[in-house]
């Protein structure tokens, strides 16, 4: 069973860092797309930073220069590293997977394309 937990969230002040880590477990996650996603509270969710089975990795302008994407295959996790954090960067952060891509940095994959989704971890940057 595809099981995605993720943890390292917390309260942290402008220009903190934080790091988030998705536990994957159920299948072998390093052949499949990997992406993280974030929503503030009353807006949409959105697409933060993608990882597919090449170890190939985008990220959105919004936090492009900031965060950075790494995996540690005999942990069988995904980090997102966050720095020079923004209050604007205030959200519920979600990784997700799928298991019928393994290719989707390029142009990016839909939302609706991820079937598997962790319970979130709250992450509050404080000016």
């Amino acid at each position: 069973q595809v099981q995605l937990v993720e943890s390292g969230g917390g309260s942290v002040q402008s220009g903190g860092s934080l790091r988030l880590s998705c536990a994957a477990s159920g299948y072998t996650y390093s052949n499949y797309c990997l992406g993280w996603f974030r929503q503030a509270p009353g807006k949409e969710r959105e697409g933060i930073a993608t990882l597919d089975s090449r170890d190939s990795t985008s990220l959105a302008d919004s936090v492009k220069g900031r965060f950075t994407l790494s995996r540690d295959n005999a942990k069988n996790r995904v980090y997102l590293q966050m720095n020079r954090l923004k209050p604007e960067d205030t959200a519920m952060y979600y990784c997700a997977t799928t298991l019928d891509y393994r290719i989707c940095v390029g142009p990016p994959l839909p939302e609706y394309e991820y079937n598997y989704w962790g319970q979130g971890t709250q992450v509050t940057v404080s000016s």
